[in-house]
């Protein structure tokens, strides 16, 4: 093995090697697979050891970044808004590219950007999570102990540590120490809530603000290297002004995050809440006059959410709620944004979650919830939109509004988001007598080590600049305990209860299934109807996932009426309205269907109504009888056989069964007794449609011997022989008592069985 020596060997393997270990930009190559990665493989050990922020691999990215090499990346492989605003000649507002852009002699077309060693290795490294690639069939994405994920996780617990400091590097780099972004203008120009500076986001690429190293910055500028590169790479690719402009589900994105994106952006975001709440008890309240003592890591914390993350959450979430596919792995999406709204689960406190819950929400984080407000509210609002639109009887998805009920039923949280919209809906002309001050939205970015500015203290102040921050100047806020959403909130409360009941009637029919199905059921003497079938729940929502599913849907529906404050009357007043509306009856209706040329065609308010659980089809074979499944309770030998014989006996004297059959006499009636005739039931049930050639098909009389197939058959016939040779009888004369018994019974039938069935 060839040792390398020299930095300037070193320098020029360097982006062939970070290449090879995490794949190319553009997916050419693959790289060391670490998504697929486990910890149970031989080379699992060696990778995290190699990778490791102490390991080699680190070792020499500190080596190069001494030397003050730089490595270019091309600005094609940006996030869409930063890619965008490049080419149009705008600085992007992100400090990361800064003094970065490289200007060729062909034109913006090829601009790239020049990254010291430790960004360009981050931010191939981030890019990797989802630059798409052509894997290895039979591969597939694991679960959360890949060497990738734990990889992400150690590396924001080195460079962001909620306890002690960020390690030095182990070589001096004097030469290549990474200067803090340029400070901003000692004072920007405020014209309004939300208003972002001309001057600081529309200066020119080419004029780029010159840095002056500030020595303070340099004990922490890797954590906010690392923490600028994955929240470009992983949240930055929908632009916050195209956001505002279409707001709407049907405008589509080149940009589709995975579920293994959104798992690793929540780790990111448990993480920053866990390295925010470490900050000092005495820096927390502190007057700003003690901020300037405060350590830069200390003042990191203290403004690491807030300024790099809630903007560009905010608009990935939004992306999510609006074009998520309506399924369980919406999962990941939703435990992200409720791992937002609530820091407090990660202050490092040892609490029990039961006690936790009833505790509440500890009045400290009422500037929180305010500064975050369209969080709750609007997002609060997109997950309404998706629920009413999805099968609650479905374990996964009953959970999942189980989660969001409980979240935000927690004490005092309710309380602070009204608080947090009537600071935002209080009349303008009480902010008139304020002298105009400066407020950084976090669209004005660069580094925090700036010289502060005077930073108004006023929460209506600041809700308003969070809200038309986000959602633009004209934008029409609702309120989330408004009476708007109140009715929808509503509507979806007497979906759970419909769910709910229809979770019951599964359970209870499971019940007595699983009561019947006995012993005896191998037999054939348990519950003959297999066809019976929920339309709307998945194959494992029987049994115990259906009792899970009445669970959390129930407690979901106390948790909705504590929030938005049901009293015990106004929910018996729903669910009356519910019942008189949708009672056995009418739960028996098909959906809502027009008529078609092959049968009835479910409309748009139908498909809801299946969707909800409020009309369902019977659904049951329709096919031919001949051709079902064979049963556990047959002998799938006799099956066969007898179909072949049934089979030759139809098609040699089929016509001979019809002319039979259609006679009105008593003949005929007795033909169709003992030739199987499919036809319409006459017990009022309204079944699922079929084609009308099916049907006719069906109806034709026809021999069928399908039945001696059965176990319960044979059995039957076992202890008629027996019972036969009690009284000394041999084979064929108690075949014959048999068959003269069968003859006999179809005869009384045939003569008294309308009669029977009127009494």
């Amino acid at each position: 093995m060839i040792v390398l020596e020299s930095c300037l060997e070193l320098h020029l393997i360097f982006p062939w090697l970070v290449e090879s270990v995490f794949g190319s930009l553009d997916g050419v190559i693959v790289g060391w697979n670490l998504q697929f990665l486990q910890a149970r493989s031989n080379e699992y050990n060696i990778v995290m050891d190699f990778l490791d922020p102490s390991g080699p691999m680190m070792k020499l990215v500190y080596k190069l970044q001494a030397e003050e090499y730089k490595y270019e990346i091309p600005v094609s492989f940006l996030p869409g808004p930063v890619k965008a605003s490049i080419q149009e000649g705008v600085l992007p507002d992100c400090p990361l590219f800064h003094n970065k852009l490289q200007f060729p002699l062909s034109g913006l077309q090829t601009l790239s950007l020049a990254l010291n060693p430790f960004e360009y290795y981050m931010f191939i490294f981030a890019s990797s999570l989802i630059t798409p690639k052509n894997y290895p069939l039979g591969q597939h994405v694991s679960s959360l102990d890949n060497a990738y994920f734990v990889l992400v996780d150690t590396y924001l617990k080195y460079f962001l540590p909620t306890e002690g400091s960020v390690p030095p590097s182990p070589f001096a780099d004097n030469r290549g120490s990474v200067s803090p972004p340029a400070p901003r203008a000692p004072s920007v120009p405020f014209a309004g809530y939300g208003i972002h500076s001309t001057s600081l986001l529309k200066r020119h690429i080419s004029h780029q603000p010159s840095v002056t190293a500030d020595p303070a910055a340099q004990e922490i500028w890797r954590s906010e290297a690392l923490l600028q590169v994955f929240v470009e790479i992983w949240l930055h690719h929908y632009s916050l002004e195209m956001y505002q402009k279409l707001q709407s589900p049907q405008v589509k994105e080149t940009f589709t995050p995975t579920e293994e994106h959104v798992l690793v952006v929540r780790l990111l975001v448990k993480h920053l809440h866990a390295f925010s709440c470490s900050l000092k008890p005495e820096q927390v309240c502190s007057s700003p006059s003690a901020h300037s003592h405060a350590s830069p890591l200390e003042e990191f914390k203290r403004v690491v959410v807030q300024r790099f993350v809630q903007q560009k959450l905010y608009v990935f979430l939004q992306h999510c709620f609006g074009h998520w596919p309506l399924d369980a792995s919406f999962r990941a999406v939703l435990e992200t944004w409720l791992s937002y709204i609530q820091p407090w689960r990660y202050t490092g406190e040892n609490t029990n979650p039961q006690t936790d819950q009833n505790k509440g929400v500890p009045e400290k984080w009422g500037l929180f919830v305010q500064e975050n407000l369209l969080m709750y509210t609007k997002l609060f609002q997109g997950f309404l939109n998706r629920v009413v639109r999805i099968d609650l009887v479905n374990v996964k998805n009953a959970l999942m509004v189980f989660r969001v009920a409980k979240v935000f039923a927690q004490p005092n949280l309710s309380e602070m988001i009204q608080k947090g919209e009537q600071l935002f809906l209080e009349p303008e002309h009480v902010l008139h007598h304020r002298q105009h001050r400066v407020f950084l939205t976090p669209s004005h970015g660069g580094s925090f080590l700036s010289a502060r500015q005077s930073v108004v203290t006023d929460r209506v102040f600041r809700v308003k600049s969070h809200v038309y921050g986000l959602e633009g100047q004209d934008c029409q806020y609702k309120q989330m305990f408004g009476t708007e959403l109140r009715g929808a909130v509503l509507k979806l409360i007497q979906i759970i209860a419909q769910a709910r009941q229809t979770a019951k009637r599964i359970s209870d029919h499971s019940a007595e299934v699983a009561a019947n199905n006995s012993f005896m059921s191998w037999f054939g003497m348990g519950s003959p109807d297999l066809n019976y079938t929920f339309n709307g729940g998945e194959v494992d929502d029987t049994g115990e996932c259906v009792k899970k599913t009445h669970e959390f849907l129930e407690r979901s529906l106390d948790y909705l009426c504590q929030i938005f404050r049901l009293n015990a009357g106004q929910l018996s007043q729903l669910m009356a309205t519910l019942g008189s509306g949708q009672d056995d009856g009418n739960s028996r209706q098909l959906p809502d269907c027009v008529q078609g040329e092959n049968g009835l065609i479910l409309t748009d308010l139908g498909r809801m109504q299946i969707i909800n659980g409020l009309r369902r089809f019977e659904i049951e074979y329709q096919g031919d009888p001949e051709l079902q499944p064979i049963r556990s309770y047959e002998n799938a030998v006799l099956v066969r056989l007898f179909f072949k014989i049934s089979s030759l006996v139809n098609e040699r004297f089929g016509g001979h069964m019809e002319a039979l059959c259609s006679r009105p006499d008593f003949l005929g009636r007795l033909g169709r007794h003992y030739l199987a005739s499919p036809e319409v039931k006459a017990d009022g049930r309204q079944r699922s449609p079929e084609t009308r050639r099916t049907a006719e098909r069906n109806r034709r009389p026809r021999l069928s011997l399908r039945t001696l197939a059965s176990y319960r058959t044979l059995l039957m016939l076992l202890f008629l022989y027996l019972f036969g040779v009690l009284f000394s009888f041999g084979p064929i004369s108690s075949t014959l008592l048999i068959l003269t018994g069968g003859f006999l019974y179809g005869l009384f039938i045939t003569l008294f069985g309308d009669k029977l069935k009127s009494q």
